[in-house]
C-alpha cells in the first residue's frame, strides 16, 4: 500500500525530517508533501501580486496564495500529520487539522503532553495522539503494513 501523508504545523524543527527518516528506514511507501517551510517566503508570498499599505492586507493576500498550496496537497493527502510546538501558537496548524476533518481525512496530532487542554477539540476528532515522531512512524507502519 502507497500512502500521500501532508506534514502540517510547526516549522522551527526537524520533526518533518525525523518522521520522514523514519518512515525510510522502516520502509514505508510513503510521499511525504508540507507547506512553505521557508518563514519569510511563506509571509511573502502574496506581495507580487500588488502593494499593501497594511500588514493585514499583505498577510491576506500570502494567506490566500499559500492556502493554494495547502488546500491542494490536504486534499490529496491519504493522511495528515498536524505539529503543534511549544514556542509558537499555530492557528494555521489548528486550520489544517479542522479542514482536514472537514474532508473527511484522517489525521494524527503531534504535540507534548502539555498542551492536551487548548487542542482537546482538535485531538477529538484525530484518530491518533503522538508525542513523539517516532509514534507517528510506529502508527504509519501499522496503517500501511497490518
Amino acid at each position: 500500500m502507497t500512502f500521500n501523508v501532508y506534514l502540517s504545523g510547526e516549522i522551527h524543527t526537524d520533526w518533518r525530517e525525523e518522521i520522514e527518516r523514519g518512515a525510510k528506514g522502516a520502509g514505508l511507501d510513503i510521499t511525504f508533501t508540507a507547506p512553505v517551510t521557508d518563514h519569510p517566503a511563506s509571509d511573502a508570498a502574496g506581495d507580487h501580486l500588488a502593494e499593501t499599505h497594511s500588514q493585514f492586507w499583505r498577510d491576506n493576500q500570502s494567506a490566500k496564495v499559500n492556502a493554494i498550496r495547502t488546500r491542494t496537497l490536504i486534499e490529496k493527502a491519504d493522511i495528515v500529520v498536524v505539529r503543534f510546538g511549544d514556542k509558537y501558537k499555530q492557528w494555521n496548524a489548528a486550520f489544517d487539522a479542522g479542514y482536514a476533518a472537514g474532508l473527511g481525512k484522517p489525521y494524527i496530532t503531534l504535540h507534548d503532553a502539555d498542551i492536551i487542554h487548548p487542542l482537546k477539540e482538535v485531538d477529538a476528532d484525530a484518530q491518533a495522539w503522538c508525542e513523539t515522531t517516532e509514534q507517528v512512524v510506529e502508527t504509519l507502519s501499522y496503517v500501511l503494513k497490518a
